[in-house]
């Protein structure tokens, strides 16, 4: 009897048949679920094309050493030219759509290989070609998902079934259908299962390059932001550091100027402390070189500094005085260095703007607490826009968690405060701050 789809070879064909199943599988589930180091994503992209060849083979062995009836040319070349169109689909699917193929040609692709896998079936001898049939859940799988796939695999056994009534109608009792069926069964279960293994692994895949893309782009976000809070950085200590000792020495260089004819003594002694200020410039900015290559924080007195900060601004107009109370070990660094800082700032301001005969540097320790006032009685200003150094000074004190307060008003002087609570919040701005103090 020829086996033609949903036909029954004598039994020893059946045996041949059953056995070719059983292999076919073996082949298709074998290297994606045995095979180490195999990637079970490339092993599934050639399961067609290995299935399309066991089934090949298995017919025209079948044929050529007459396992059955012999048959005519025209159903063997039928057989062989289906055969050569469903592994030709399966090639211009690939290199059309190598990642998924869209649903409106999904379909179309999914009813031709229906209708190649049919016809092969019908013109091949061995009746192993209905196998095929495990290829249409399994394709439809990556493009509709589980449950189209579920339902074309039960819609499969159906049509084997139904292909089984018609030509035997008493099928459900010859052991051969039966296990023929059970076979069919399993081989749709494994090739889901793969199908929902590789889709899972594609979804994995894509969640994953979607993550790594997020984290590129946060990751710039987070060196454009540091590059950003480093600019701003460089800049407070520029303008703190090297534009106060700017401004000693232009303030010295007036006063030479001025006294040059009427007291060339005092005229003198303003040049020298200006030489001095340039030195002291210089240093300045080799420890802010230092401490952007070596950024190792070295011992710092605020006390010393504040007393030697007063020292050099005295020039006699205006008068300066400091006063220090209280411990200022319990303070920690980054808040020692921005209450240095404040205080340059404030004592630049009074020389430059205030038109003072006194300015006060009052800093008080209450355990990790500190308080710097900063006051004079010179004019005033009258509420003008901040200029960058008080910008640069709140930015400093508020990483801490603290607060700048500046008072003041045309004719009565100008006080300016700055509190540091006693737990600061340290940021990375202040990686530096007390390398660049003097």
């Amino acid at each position: 009897m020829a086996g033609g789809f949903g036909s029954a070879p004598a039994c020893a064909d059946r045996q041949v048949t059953v056995g070719q199943i059983r292999s076919s599988f073996w082949v298709v589930r074998g290297p994606a679920a045995y095979a180490p180091g195999v990637s079970s994503s490339r092993i599934l992209r050639w399961v067609s094309s290995i299935l399309y060849g066991a089934v090949l083979v298995s017919g025209l062995y079948y044929d050529l050493v007459h396992l059955g009836p012999s048959r005519p040319l025209p159903p063997v070349a039928g057989f062989l030219g289906g055969m050569a169109a469903l592994f030709a689909l399966d090639l211009v699917e690939g290199r059309r759509y190598p990642v998924r193929t869209p649903p409106g040609p999904a379909v179309v692709l999914l009813c031709l290989r229906l209708s190649l896998v049919i016809t092969v079936a019908a013109l091949d001898g061995s009746g192993l070609s209905r196998i095929l049939l495990v290829l249409v859940p399994f394709t439809a799988y990556f493009a509709f998902g589980r449950k189209v796939s579920v339902a074309l695999a039960v819609a499969c056994v159906a049509v084997v079934v139904t292909g089984y009534s018609l030509t035997a109608p008493r099928w459900y009792v010859e052991a051969a259908y039966v296990s023929d069926l059970l076979m069919f069964c399993a081989g749709l279960v494994l090739t889901v299962t793969m199908a929902a293994v590789a889709v899972g692994e594609r979804e994995s895949r894509t969640r994953l390059e979607q993550a790594n893309a997020r984290l590129s782009a946060y990751a710039a976000q987070v060196a454009e932001l540091s590059a950003t809070a480093e600019r701003v950085r460089v800049a407070r200590d520029i303008h703190d550091g090297l534009g106060h000792h700017l401004t000693a020495i232009s303030v010295l260089l007036e006063k030479a100027s001025a006294f040059s004819s009427r007291d060339p003594a005092v005229a003198g002694q303003a040049l020298t402390d200006a030489r001095a200020s340039t030195r002291r410039a210089l240093d300045d900015v080799r420890r802010s070189v230092r401490a952007l290559r070596t950024p190792e924080q070295e011992p710092f007195s605020l006390t010393a500094a504040l007393t030697e900060l007063v020292r050099d601004a005295d020039s006699g107009s205006p008068a300066i005085g400091l006063e220090v109370t209280g411990d200022e070990t319990a303070c920690d660094m980054p808040a020692r260095a921005a209450l240095y800082r404040a205080a340059q700032e404030g004592l630049t301001n009074a020389r430059r703007h205030a038109r003072a005969g006194q300015v006060w540097v009052r800093l008080t320790f209450d355990g990790p607490e500190a308080k710097l006032v900063v006051s004079d009685d010179g004019r005033g200003v009258d509420g003008r826009r901040e200029g960058f150094g008080l910008t640069g000074m709140r930015e400093r004190v508020q990483l801490l968690g603290g607060d700048v307060s500046l008072v003041s008003e045309p004719g009565a002087g100008t006080r300016l405060t700055v509190t540091i609570p006693g737990t600061t919040r340290v940021a990375s701005s202040h990686g530096h701050a007390l390398q660049a103090t003097p």
